[in-house]
Formats: structure tokens, sequence, C-alpha cells
């Protein structure tokens, strides 16, 4: 049986290893750093260097290396050795203050949306000390940011560690204004983590799931999750067995892996941690998605991460669980017994309603991906527009709050279940509303918007600095103010009313809804092409620069990368549909027309009725000729989309024109499926992929 406080961080430079190994005031200095943000003392780097190979080695490792975190929304990592030649024949093991501080790799390798050329190639790597080092697979490996040579940021931690200071200034200002001086305030975040998990026999037999992530082709199975029996349901044994060494490997690494169960769709999970730091938590979620797809491999099977893997069921999300935090105030995002007379909780409520409603644009974008596309709007997502839910008894109070009257108090009621054996308690003041794209849910907003393969980095990035800026012009207001409590009265509800469009409480699947938030004047932004454009708007650009988050310069740059990857994305996934529907359905068909053409022909020549033969190759026919036809069309409109340069044009054509002669080509091929014998067919089906495990 597994002894979890023995394991839980065995492999994690942490706070408990550094008191142990470190001189006092050189962990004093460090802790310093690490707690409140302070600038890190490099005179200390070279004795944290030294303590820090010693207890990688001793824990296996030869290697380290500086673990960063590129555009590309994955992580990277060059390891070097530790071994340092003797003036003999022999080798030390060393490790110096310089190379556990900055590193160097390519800087032009990596996407950087034009801050870097081919022949700009010196970028560093420097370590960030708030989260801490770890050991894996032999080598040690020390979280670090990447900029150029130049100092633009080319990572998606740089930034983020930016937002959290943003915000750490300006919600200092504002609890400065009640009374409250808190050394350091945080952001901290949970990300809830969806995914699937297939038979790796099947999944190599599916070239567009080894390509892009996610089937191209598949028709619809007998039984897909319309029965509600996986979710929450008994977990199979091989499942089960794959969850266990998931969450001994998480828990070794420092990982706060909390709960698992069976999600919506068949074949489909689920893992959420405890919350973090949102540096350390957007850390921990990478290396939450590396040792999934690590740990699946061991036990025969595969990890999708993918968004939309199937067409017909749920896709997968990630749950960006958001909060601040600071020492001796608690949670600022708790309301409290009393919501309505909590003035500081009414005033960060205030300022994330604001934030919300002026940066749609920016929180659309965050989570704006080709994979993602097809998620966002489904009976399994949240749509594209953005709205808050702050549940029935916010709502009451941010309603008094406008109108002027007095708020009365909910009371808790006990929830009566009509059985008197079983316990009685006090059900919670409002529900929930799983539908919500940003929504409040006690002590903590839940963004829902977020795709499962996302990092959480850009995300947080710009939640962190669109709150940071309400919060802002919050305290530039009150910190003058000559009565500060009118102030603050007249200021929230200004703000309340101001913004009170974002707030919608209901069902926001419905198409009543569509057609409401057209009238409230909120953006629906359907697909990437439409809001990746707006990244480096002029008001974006003021913001980030105001902030110190994103320079101009950056922040075209990120818009640049990911309307590149978004068309990559989509030209591969249309490049391996053709060659499947080339090279592997087309010929299907036609033997397996030419099997039942041979069959009618005998039955014509023994005189035996042939009426069942002929139809299903009539059909055969008619199917195959249209795939054919299809096929050219999207041959076509990718050789189109070469001719087209600017990058905005050429997402937005890929958005419509390639992705419809996708569809198009999916439905015809996606009916032959059911039409040409199992024994003809040349892939996976989705009864194989989704059931049989």
């Amino acid at each position: 049986m597994t002894n979890v406080p023995e394991i839980f961080g065995r492999s994690v430079y942490n706070e408990h290893v550094m008191r142990e190994t470190l001189p006092k005031d050189i962990f004093k200095k460090l802790k310093k750093t690490i707690d409140s943000g302070a600038a890190l003392d490099n005179s200390i780097a070279t004795v944290v260097a030294n303590s820090m190979k010693d207890w990688a080695i001793s824990k296996g490792a030869t290697h380290y290396t500086h673990w960063f975190q590129p555009m590309t929304g994955v992580t990277a990592e060059k390891h070097e050795s530790f071994i340092t030649p003797t003036d003999g024949s022999t080798v030390i093991m060393e490790f110096s203050g310089k190379e556990l501080i900055k590193g160097e790799s390519d800087a032009s390798s990596f996407p950087s949306g034009g801050l870097r050329a081919t022949f700009e190639a010196r970028g560093y790597t420097a370590w960030d000390p708030s989260s801490y080092a770890f050991v894996k697979d032999g080598t040690l490996y020390i979280p670090t940011v990447f900029c150029s040579y130049s100092g633009e940021a080319l990572d998606k931690k740089t930034p983020l560690l930016r937002s959290m200071e943003a915000i750490d200034v300006q919600a200092k200002r504002i609890l400065h204004l009640f009374g409250k001086n808190p050394p350091r305030v945080v952001s901290s975040v949970g990300a809830e983590q969806e995914y699937f998990i297939i038979d790796k026999k099947y999944y190599d037999k599916r070239d567009d799931l080894m390509f892009t992530g996610r089937t191209l082709f598949g028709a619809k199975p007998p039984k897909g999750q319309e029965l509600d029996d996986h979710y929450y349901g008994s977990i199979k044994t091989k499942i089960s067995e794959y969850m266990k060494d998931l969450d001994e490997e998480l828990w070794t690494l420092g990982i706060l892996s909390k709960t698992k169960h069976n999600e919506g769709a068949p074949a489909q999970h689920e893992l959420a941690p405890i919350f973090g730091t949102t540096n350390v938590a957007t850390d921990h979620n990478q290396l939450i998605m590396e040792t999934m797809k690590k740990v699946a491999e061991k036990h025969g099977l595969v990890c999708l991460l993918h968004e939309k893997p199937f067409a017909g069921v749920n896709g997968s999300g990630k749950h960006n669980n958001w909060s601040l935090s600071a020492e001796g105030c608690g949670n600022l995002m708790d309301p409290g017994a009393s919501p309505s007379e909590n003035a500081q909780f009414l005033l960060f409520l205030s300022a994330v309603i604001k934030a919300v409603d002026e940066h749609q644009d920016l929180l659309r974008i965050s989570v704006a991906s080709a994979g993602n596309d097809h998620r966002l709007g489904g009976n399994e997502a949240p749509p594209a527009i953005v709205s808050m839910f702050v549940g029935d008894e916010l709502e009451e109070i941010l309603e008094a709050i406008i109108s002027g009257e007095e708020y009365s108090q909910h009371k808790k009621e006990k929830l009566e279940i009509g059985v008197d054996m079983l316990p009685r308690f006090s059900k919670d003041t409002t529900d929930r509303n799983r539908t919500s794209p940003f929504a409040f849910t006690g002590n903590k907003f839940e963004f829902r918007m977020p795709g499962s393969s996302q990092s959480i980095a850009g995300i947080n990035t710009i939640i962190n600095t669109i709150v940071a800026d309400s919060l802002c012009e919050f305290a530039d207001e009150l910190e003058n103010a000559e009565d500060f409590n009118s102030a603050l009265s007249k200021l929230i509800k200004r703000t309340v009313k101001k913004h009170f469009r974002i707030i919608f409480n209901g069902n926001n699947y419905s198409d009543e809804w569509v057609a409401e938030a057209e009238k409230r004047g909120l953006l629906n932004l359907h697909s990437s092409a439409d809001c990746l454009p707006m990244f480096a708007s002029e008001k974006n650009v003021k913001l980030f620069a105001k902030h110190k988050v994103y320079t101009e310069a950056e922040l075209i740059s990120r818009q640049e990368v990911k309307l590149d990857s978004y068309i990559k994305v989509l030209n591969i996934e249309a490049l391996t549909m053709l060659e499947m529907a080339k090279r592997d359905i087309l010929p299907a068909v036609i033997l397996y027309s030419k099997e039942v053409a041979k069959t009618a022909k005998l039955k014509k020549e023994l005189g035996v009725d042939s009426e069942v033969e002929m139809d299903i190759l009539s059909k055969l026919s008619a199917l195959g000729k249209s795939l054919y036809e299809k096929i050219d069309v999207l041959d076509a409109a990718i050789i189109k989309s070469k001719e087209i340069d600017d990058t905005t044009k050429k997402a937005t054509f890929f958005s419509k024109d390639v992705f419809e002669a996708m569809q198009l080509l999916r439905a015809v091929a996606d009916e032959l499926e059911t039409i040409v014998s199992e024994k003809y067919w040349p892939m996976p089906t989705y009864s194989e992929l989704l059931f049989k495990l």
C-alpha cells in the first residue's frame, strides 16, 4: 500500500530539503525571494547550486536542464551533464551558480512571431526560484523563463510572472485603503484537467489521431453518452490502475492531485489538483499533461488531450479556478457570512465584473485554438460568448446596490431529503451553473472556456492583468477621495450598474441567450480566426504596456504566433484527411464494391435474386463518386490557401472554406463507414476506440 506522506514531494527540491541542506542565512535569503517576490541575491547562487546538485545526484540525476515554456504551448528542455573533466583521466560532478541562474538556447528555432530572425539565434533561460526544481528520469529540472538576446519574452511564463506582479501591486493599493498591509497578494489557480484514454493498439491504426490528436473520420456508434452512465460511473480496472500510477507519479513530483473520476463521454476522465500559486500551478499543469501521456504508455494506453477527439460526444476542457489571497487577509474572493455587508469583497467583485465586461475579447482570445473551436458552444462547454454567473444571492445584492434598496439577507436553509435517517445539512444560498463561461463558485471564479490541451499561462496572464487594471482605476479614484466610505459606495454602484450586462445566471446553451447577448451588445466571436486579429488592438496594447506585462512588439508577436499555429493545425488536419481518404478509404470502398459486384454477378449466373447486392453496389458507387469529388474540393481549397499571403485572411479562409470542405468530405466518408464491411474498413471505429478497453 502506498504511503502517500512518505512519497509526496520526494523528487522535489522543496523548502524542507532547502532547510536541511542550505546554511541558515542562505536559506533565509532564498525563502524571502520565494515568499515575497523580492529580487534574488545572486551571491547565494553558488551555494544553492551545489546543494541542489548534491541532492539531485542522491536521487540518481546525472544531468540538469533549464525547463521552460516557449510559445509552442508545451515545455522545452536541453540536458547538460554535471560531469567536468579533471587533469587526469577522471571527471568530477560540478554545477555552478552561473549555470543555475542562466542558460542559453536557440531563440530562432522556437515560435517568436517576428521577434527573432533565423540569424538572431541567441536566447537565454533564467531560473525562476519561486517554482521548485525537481528530479525526473535522471535529470534535475530547473523551472526557468525564456527571453531573447534583446530582452523580449519568448515564453509564456515571463508575462505570467509580470502579471502576478501587476495584480500584487494594485491589490495591495486597495487593501491599504481598508487598513491592511500584507507583504504580498498572490493569484492562485486550480486547473481541472479532462482527458480521454484509449487502447494504444487502436490508436496506432489511426493516422488522424497520431498526426492531429483527433479523429477526422468516424461514424457515430450505436451508443454514445445519451444514457449518462459513464459520468461518475464505476471506473474500469485498467483505468483505475492507470489512475493509481498517475497519482503516485504526480505526488512524487509534489503535485497535489486530489480528485479523479469518469467524465460525461465514454472513455473520458478528469483529474483535479488542489489550488496553488498561479505560476507553480502552471508548471504543475504542464507536468500533469506530460505525466498523463507517459504513464498511459506504460499501461498500453494513449492519453488524448485534444479538445474534441471524437465527434458526437463531449469534448475536453480545462476549468481554470482563479482567486486572490494575501497573508493576514485570507481569500479575497470569499464573501464571508454576510456578503452584502462585506465592502472589501464587493469592491473586488466589482473589479472582476468590470474586467470581464471590458475585456471580453481578451478572455475569448485566451482560449482560442483550432481544437477549442470544435468544443465551444456545444452542449458540453460554454459558448463563445463571454458572460458571468454570480448566483442568485449575489445577483440580488448587486440589483439592490443599483436600485439603492435595502437587501434582505439570505438565510441558510436545511436541505430536506425526505428520509428521517439521512443527515440534514445547510444548503448553499445559490445553485451552480456549469454552462457559464466565467462562474463565481463560492470563493473563486471558474473560467470554463479553456481547452484541455492549452497552457494555462496565457489565460491567467490575461485574467491577472485585466483585474489588475480595474483595481488600478479603483485605487486611483479612492486614494484621492475626501470621504472614503462615500466614494467607495458610489464607485461600487456605478461600476455594477455600468457592467451589469455581463451577468447572466441562466442557461448559456439556449438560443434565447444568443439573441439576448446580442441585445446586450456582448461579443460573439465564433472562431479563433474571428478573435485572434483583435489581440494586438490599440486598447490591448495600451493595457498590457501600462502594467508592463507585454510590450507592443511582444503582443504583436503572440498574435502572429497564435494565427500561424491555427493555420498550421488546420492545414495538417486537411492534409491528413486527404491522405487517409485517398490511400485508405477510397481503396477500401473500391475493394468492397468489387466483392459485392462479384457476389451479384455470381447470383445472376445462378439465377438467384441479387437485388440486395445491386442496391448496396448502387449506394457504394454513388457515395464513392461523391467521396472522390469531395477529395478534389478539399485539394483545391488547400492549393488556393497557398496563394494567400496575409495571415489574418489565410486564417479566415481556413476557418471557413477549408474547414467546410473537410466537413463535407467527412460526412460522405462517415456514411460509407456504415455500409462498407468491417473486414474492408481501414481503421478502428468509434465503437472500438470508445468502448473496447
